[in-house]
């Protein structure tokens, strides 16, 4: 990573001292320097605002570790970062999401981009779709229902990378297994169709879908394996956790991975403000790559 992560300056972060009192001792000092490693390593900005939920989640790898205080866990974080990479940021990551979530795009996905995605790869027959924050994996087997639903041929080669940071969210999608009330407010035909019943309280899903998808652990701001073009990218409820800076150079990569009028799907209270010369809007937090 450059030095341009250092635009983020933790002494922005005023770190109160309510938390001294409890179990884990946290001082401003420490939650200063708890931001500074998220945002080096992740470009995740922890605002003040983020205390509780950052004490909550990391007192628990405190136990875990068996540590006494945040001065040592910090000083695990300096000392040895790759042993508790995964746990800090897993620990740090949000992962609210549910099937066909912002459900207007997956109907522009099925009405608008996969139609004119059969015209422009009639003689190919290849797509590839990128859900860029993939969590339990809701997202990733929702866009795959749409293409299974749209593309009954099997000859086409279609294939969804679904990447995340956290890694224990990662295993659970890979799984495929949801608990009932997890796909119960989904249309009975498509549940039906798409899921069987593995006990009297969860569900699996068909292995066609599986076979869409490429679980892969991917930390956003380190280098991307993956070569393009990619005709389509979600990469929602993501950008609100980075600074603008961040933000434009993650665009960047987007955009040189995408095909050439490709589309990208965004966070309802998301803004591509930062990246309006790289991308036209299409309707409610849904783009085109310009070029």
């Amino acid at each position: 990573m450059s030095n341009s992560r250092l635009a983020f300056n933790p002494e922005e972060v005023k770190g109160s001292d309510k938390f001294l009192g409890r179990e884990f001792p946290m001082s401003g000092v420490n939650y200063r320097a708890i931001s500074a490693l998220a945002y080096q390593h992740s470009g995740i900005v922890l605002t003040d605002a983020k205390q509780e939920m950052v004490y909550s989640r990391l007192a628990r790898r405190l136990r875990e570790l068996r540590l006494e205080n945040f001065d040592q866990y910090i000083g695990l974080l300096e000392s040895d970062w790759k042993s508790e990479e995964t746990g800090f940021l897993n620990s740090i990551t949000t992962n609210l999401t549910y099937f066909f979530r912002e459900n207007h795009h997956f109907e522009y996905l099925a009405e608008v981009v996969i139609p004119e995605l059969k015209k422009r790869h009639q003689h190919d027959r290849r797509i590839r779709v990128w859900s860029t924050a993939a969590s339990t994996g809701e997202e990733p087997y929702s866009i795959a229902m749409v293409f299974r639903e749209a593309f009954r041929d099997k000859s086409w080669d279609i294939r969804i990378l679904a990447t995340d940071l956290d890694s224990n969210v990662l295993a659970h999608a890979r799984r495929g297994v949801y608990t009932n009330e997890r796909v119960e407010s989904m249309e009975p035909e498509r549940r039906n169709k798409w899921f069987s019943q593995r006990d009297p309280e969860h569900v699996e899903v068909h292995p066609d879908l599986r076979s869409l998808l490429t679980f892969k652990q991917l930390n956003l701001l380190h280098d991307w394996p993956m070569k393009g073009p990619i005709d389509v990218v979600f990469c929602r409820n993501v950008i609100i956790y980075f600074d603008k800076e961040t933000q434009v150079r993650l665009f960047d990569k987007v955009h040189r991975l995408m095909a050439s009028d490709s589309w990208l799907f965004i966070g309802h209270s998301e803004s591509l403000l930062s990246a309006a010369t790289m991308f036209k809007t299409q309707g409610r937090t849904i783009y085109q790559r310009i070029g």
